[in-house]
């Protein structure tokens, strides 16, 4: 006899349809997995041949063959240890076929029948809902997963046995809460805001650019002498981000379903993520990947803050491997069983200081050798640096100004408050495309949106031949001045904003003679 259920598979953070096919025929007894199957795939008829014993399910002594379709897509993980138990038993005789065909089913089994949580369950019900499933079934520890998408309905099992139970109309199951009770969605959390830009002394400099660098989605340097504030500054740019639009939230939620981070907290994430890997980090957990690939850091930091501290100090390999999601806002990793793609949309904010004791160019207190600090600097490509927009000094604070500024600090809501603005006039200009930001604008949309009159004109073509600007540096320049326009209200970029750009970048230069011009 033959049955057929429904289940899924991740490719990056989307799923695809899997057609679990069982049939049971005459021969020795045996029961045998195929279609293009990794080895936890190919253990699951083991898992299922004990998990169905103990559950007092006892399989004829038949031939029973097991096909994953499509054959062609590698199968991982150990979800489909519940969709092949459901094909098993509907081929034996023990259910009927015709109500599998609207459910799709994911789940590990124990071998006593218990159903175990698995990564990535919120994007297979978000491609059951696309494909018009009217049910998934998973276990009882992934249901909250379910709450993130409307529309289907999900049911949560502890065990096999009430699945079966379920499907012959004997039993319930229990059922996603539209509104949860314990949590309340993240479209309905309050931001939280546990850190505050008003606890930053000084540093008007650092805020501005950060604060531009929000406002347009700009990548951010920040350098100075340890203890001068950076980390401090970085850690507070989430609390003057906006929140998350749906869509943001959803694929969010994704990329940590998939990475098995909703499987201790579904709710863990109450504001936009903020990731700050160390330095020793491998070149895998940071972009992502592994024997069986998961997101890695710059991933999981999506529609956040992506924070290196002590830049230089990272490994080469792992630097360069930010240049392309810089551009392409997403990371694709190979292995020989295909491609997966996650989303990499992050705000890049680095730190760094000028040399290896970190106080140059106070030479009161670096005893650096012009060698040394040159080797340290070059630690850092000319091409990750062009793809850095501002760039900015932190200075360390004098004591008067600890001071003075304890009732002037500017707070994290006012600010966010200026940068919701320059948002919406960024949304409405760019309403018919498919972007969000002023960095996201490309060549083409640069010349369009990024018009400059005469004067400004002349202006830029004297800084470019001056510092010897590239094309990419070129562009940049002119987004953070459309940012800075937006930040201020004005309709037409200006020499001013032109000049604050400008101020915030990095050329290549990279010798000891030419310091501050390679800074700056």
């Amino acid at each position: 006899m033959f049955s057929k259920v429904y289940s899924a598979t991740l490719t990056g953070i989307e799923a695809v349809i899997v057609q679990v096919e069982a049939d049971v025929a005459s021969g020795l007894p045996c029961l045998e997995l195929v279609g293009y199957l990794a080895c936890e795939v190919k253990e699951a008829g083991k898992r299922v041949k004990v998990a169905l014993k103990n559950s007092n399910y006892l399989l004829p002594p038949r031939r029973i063959t097991i096909n994953l379709s499509p054959a062609d897509l590698k199968k991982e993980g150990t979800a489909f240890d519940l969709p092949i138990s459901v094909a098993v038993l509907a081929a034996a005789g023990f259910l009927s076929t015709k109500q599998l065909n609207n459910i799709m089913f994911a789940g590990e089994l124990s071998l006593d029948g218990k159903l175990n949580a698995v990564a990535g369950i919120l994007p297979m019900i978000c491609e059951a809902k696309k494909q018009e499933f009217t049910c998934c079934i998973v276990p009882k520890a992934n249901l909250a997963e379910g709450v993130f998408v409307t529309g289907i309905k999900v049911l949560g099992a502890e065990n096999l046995v009430q699945v079966i139970n379920y499907l012959l109309g004997k039993g319930c199951l229990t059922e996603k809460l539209e509104k949860k009770q314990e949590h309340v969605c993240l479209t309905e959390q309050k931001y939280i805001k546990p850190l505050d830009f008003c606890e930053v002394f000084g540093q008007k400099i650092a805020k501005r650019a950060i604060e531009i660098a929000v406002a347009g989605w700009h990548n951010l340097m920040l350098f100075g002498a340890p203890g001068s504030g950076k980390s401090m500054l970085a850690k507070r740019i989430p609390t003057i981000m906006p929140q998350l639009t749906i869509k943001q939230q959803l694929e969010l939620y994704k990329v940590y379903s998939v990475a098995g981070k909703l499987l201790k907290d579904p709710f863990c994430i109450d504001q936009r993520p903020f990731c700050a890997p160390h330095h020793t980090i491998t070149q895998a957990a940071f972009t992502g990947g592994g024997k069986r690939p998961r997101p890695g850091e710059i991933s999981l930091a999506v529609h956040g803050v992506l924070f290196l501290d002590e830049l230089p100090e990272f490994s080469r390999n792992v630097l360069e491997t930010l240049r392309e999601p810089l551009e392409e806002k997403k990371i694709t990793i190979t292995r020989t069983g295909g491609k997966n793609t996650y989303p990499a949309d992050f705000l890049f904010v680095a730190a760094m200081n000028l040399c290896p004791c970190g106080y140059y160019p106070d030479r009161s207190r670096c005893h650096c050798t012009e060698s040394q600090i040159q080797k340290y600097l070059g630690k850092i490509s000319k091409a990750l640096l062009d793809r850095i927009d501002l760039c900015t000094e932190v200075i360390s604070n004098q004591y008067e100004e600890l001071q003075d500024e304890m009732k002037e600090n500017e707070t994290s809501e006012s600010i966010q408050k200026r940068i919701l603005m320059a948002h919406q006039i960024q949304r409405k200009r760019y309403q018919n495309l498919e972007i969000l930001y002023n960095s996201q604008l490309n060549s083409t949309q640069i010349s369009q949106f990024c018009k400059l009159r005469e004067p400004e004109n002349k202006f830029l073509k004297q800084a470019f031949e001056k510092f010897r600007f590239s094309t990419r540096a070129y562009h940049r320049i002119l987004k953070v001045a459309r940012t800075i326009a937006d930040l201020e209200n004005k309709e037409e970029i200006q020499k001013n904003h032109l000049a604050q750009a400008i101020s915030y970048r990095m050329t290549e230069q990279n010798s000891l003679e030419g310091e501050k011009e390679w800074i700056r």
